[in-house]
């Protein structure tokens, strides 16, 4: 599942005492985040999605010609 700290709060990973970013993480459903869920210290959040940057096409400039 998705989450992120609840406004004002800020949540630990439980193995590496990391702190959870605030723009969210996916994390396992263990007691641990369902408890953090329950107890409002985390909300459900979706993923955000950044647009794949677009590629622009090559653009060749002609040589000069020879008069």
């Amino acid at each position: 599942m998705f989450v992120k700290p609840a406004p004002g709060r800020t949540v630990r990973w439980p193995a590496s005492l990391r702190l959870l970013s605030e723009q969210g993480a996916e994390v396992p459903s263990t007691a641990f985040w369902l408890r953090a869920l329950a107890c409002g210290d985390v909300q459900k959040a979706s993923p955000v999605v950044q647009a794949p940057a677009t590629a622009q096409p090559a653009t060749i400039e002609p040589k000069g010609t020879a008069a």
